[in-house]
Formats: structure tokens, C-alpha cells, sequence
């Protein structure tokens, strides 16, 4: 009996698979993520799940890097204006209101619906993994 053929690696590399929705991922520049020595960096567990929706909705089809990407750096636009002095810039909470966005143009899931999830969410016990 022989062995399993090896498993290849994936064709793209986990850090841009952005590139599969119609661009790669942003190096520098208001749309960029997060990055320590060229890796992404994700301060709380998430940050990295919503990173990772986001780019399995790129994947699917549902919107374009493109698309997302314009909605991120107008959501930044709108923090830069918006922010009171002294509020810290939080990047993951500028790609949410990005992906909230689009999910309510896109409506797959629209703002009532999202709003009525995220009170269902919070109303969990502290400590609940949400």
C-alpha cells in the first residue's frame, strides 16, 4: 500500500488572497492592513475572523477587493472626520463599518437584520466567545 500523495500548498499565499477578488492586498496607503515585519497583525481574535469573512464573501463573489476597498477608505474618511480628539484609531472597527456596508448594498444581510444579530450577540454572557 503506498503513501498519500504530498498535499501542495495553496497557489496563493495566505497573506494576499485578496488577489483572487481582483487586486492584492495593500502593502501601505489608507487601505492597508495591519502589518509587523511584512506579517498581518490582528490585536484580538476578531479582528482576524472578520478579515477572514470578508475575504471568503471577495471569494465568493458576493463583492470585489475593489468594491471593499473603496468602502474601507471611505470609511476611514469618515473616522478621520468624525473622531473626537483622543479617540484611538482602530483600523478593524474602519474594515467593519466597511464590510457593514457593503452587506447592506449588497443586501445579504441588511442593516435591520444586522442590527437585530449584533443585540442578539451582545445580550450573550460576559465571557461568551461571540
Amino acid at each position: 500500500m503506498s503513501a498519500p500523495p504530498p498535499r501542495r500548498p495553496p497557489e496563493k499565499s495566505a497573506a494576499t488572497p485578496a488577489a483572487r477578488g481582483g487586486a492584492e492586498l495593500p502593502v501601505v496607503g489608507p487601505a492597508a492592513p495591519p502589518r509587523a515585519n511584512g506579517e498581518l497583525v490582528f490585536a484580538e481574535p476578531w479582528e482576524s475572523r472578520l478579515f477572514g469573512i470578508t475575504l471568503a464573501l471577495i471569494e465568493d463573489g458576493v463583492f470585489t477587493w475593489p468594491e471593499f476597498q473603496e468602502e474601507l477608505i471611505a470609511a476611514i474618511r469618515v473616522w478621520e472626520t468624525l473622531a473626537e480628539p483622543g479617540v484611538e484609531y482602530r483600523y478593524y472597527e474602519r474594515w467593519q463599518a466597511a464590510l457593514e456596508g457593503l452587506l447592506g448594498h449588497t443586501d445579504l444581510c441588511p442593516e435591520a437584520e444586522l442590527d437585530a444579530r449584533a443585540r442578539t450577540l451582545a445580550a450573550r454572557p460576559h465571557g461568551h466567545d461571540h
